[in-house]
């Protein structure tokens, strides 16, 4: 099933046909909650899909099937928008900002103003539809993560037998001696089955041959093209996430199977493993705080000159453990003198962070102010805590949450669309509907415009 991505190729490739948007010709082809489909974005997604597909050398399915496929595609992004606007969930500005950025510089633009120039030249308000939809894209995202993660359940248990098993050992830490082939097809002409009939003979030499000079040259034909590689030994996390995947719980001396991509079929195969002895050491500091904290009695003006009375006493020479305990407005640390027992960096507000790590052992800090009120602080010690325990099974849940995401996604998919208000008003579209049943649905917002089977 094909995954639709609505964005710079669908607003810069149709951009130029402004007959598409007229008004006169357009039409509603489904009603989905409060939204409704148009025959442009139908057509729209369906050009896009087909162009891309026959790039890739891949057979496209007869129109009909093509557009009720499509349709359904269509069908259950709205479904997820209306979940997205009904909870509210949307990105700042600036991570929009970001993304459509980051969409212009692959178009080769400097800057937004530069991209929003050139998109609203070939037609007006193309720049801000590219927007919203990069939106949309974002918030689905968003809204996917927090509903699929929270269906996810990884135990303690779970963890423990994903470490010790073999696939824990080789995806933790270790390092990899991987030899690369891929097959392409040398022109458009080449079908699809022959670049897989040769994909499946250099995987099958592989398995027995470490030679991928040899194994290149005996299988590239006037069809196809076999390009090998040794990618040497590297640390497993620097390798793309995609085929650190394959390898990660692949044996010694085993080839992955095909790998699909948009310039060929990967296969990879995994020579040695050797593991990772680094430790993950992280710094840790003994701080005492203590905090003057606005309130319905204590202005900030208030907060600040009791801030600084507290500081001038200690300057003085008094306790800093006796001053917490009796001014602090953090009651829970107050009652330890101020202690916060060891903190690691990442764990509090970055104002409060940057002073504890450039206060000096001993040292206590100059006032300064977070969200919370204003505080002083002092580092009695400093140490370098060995986390690595704690980093795998961090790990190892990530691991196995990303696992599971497939599945639960699926199921909140199937969730999402069946309970959809969906009204399809073209007839010859109408078993669009009835495949929803039977068909998982697979469509991947993305800000990329990239399409893949």
């Amino acid at each position: 099933m094909m995954k639709i991505a609505r964005t710079t190729a669908l607003v810069v490739a149709l951009s130029a046909s402004a007959s598409i948007y007229a008004a006169n010709i357009d039409q509603v082809v489904a009603v989905v909650g409060e939204s409704a489909i148009l025959q442009s974005d139908l057509d729209q997604a369906s050009a896009v899909i087909q162009e891309q597909m026959q790039s890739q050398g891949q057979q496209v399915p007869s129109a009909s099937i093509l557009r009720k496929q499509v349709l359904e595609q269509l069908i259950l992004r709205q479904a997820q928008i209306e979940q997205v606007r009904r909870l509210g969930v949307k990105p700042s500005e600036t991570e929009l900002n970001q993304a459509v950025l980051s969409i212009a510089k692959q178009q080769g633009a400097d800057s937004l103003e530069e991209f929003q120039r050139g998109l609203d030249s070939q037609r007006a308000g193309n720049y801000e539809l590219l927007r919203k939809q990069v939106s949309e894209d974002l918030s689905v995202n968003r809204l996917r993560q927090q509903q699929v993660m929270s269906r996810i359940k990884v135990s303690e248990r779970d963890i423990d037998n994903f470490l010790n098993s073999p696939q824990g050992q080789a995806a933790l830490g270790s390092k990899v001696h991987v030899l690369h082939l891929r097959v392409a097809p040398k022109s458009e002409a080449t079908e699809a089955n022959v670049v897989t009939e040769t994909a499946n003979a250099v995987r099958n030499a592989l398995a027995t041959s470490d030679n991928i000079k040899e194994i290149a040259e005996q299988n590239s034909n006037d069809q196809v093209v076999v390009q090998g590689a040794d990618m040497g030994t590297r640390a497993l996390s620097d390798i793309p996430a995609d085929l650190a995947a394959r390898i990660s719980g692949l044996e010694v001396g085993k080839t992955t199977e095909l790998i699909n991509a948009k310039d060929g079929i990967h296969i990879l195969k995994l020579l040695e493993r050797t593991a990772d002895g680094k430790k993950a050491l992280v710094p840790q500091y003994f701080t005492r705080h203590i905090l003057i904290q606005p309130s319905e009695v204590v202005s900030p003006a208030d907060a600040k000159q009791q801030i600084d009375q507290i500081y001038s006493r200690l300057q003085q020479g008094a306790d800093f453990q006796e001053m917490a305990a009796t001014y602090s407005s953090d009651t829970g640390s107050a009652r330890n003198g101020g202690s916060l027992d060891w903190v690691s960096p990442g764990v509090m507000v970055p104002e409060f962070e940057k002073m504890m790590t450039s206060t000096s052992v001993g040292q206590v800090s100059k006032p300064f102010q977070t969200q919370y009120g204003w505080h002083i602080l002092t580092v009695e010690d400093q140490r370098q805590k060995d986390m690595t325990e704690e980093y795998q099974r961090r790990m190892a849940k990530q691991l196995l949450s990303e696992r599971q995401f497939d599945a639960e996604l699926d199921g909140w998919l199937r969730e999402v669309r069946a309970e959809a208000y969906v009204d399809i008003k073209d007839p010859s579209l109408k078993d669009a509907d009835a495949q929803a049943s039977s068909t998982p649905p697979t469509t991947e917002p993305s800000t990329d415009s990239s399409t893949e089977n």
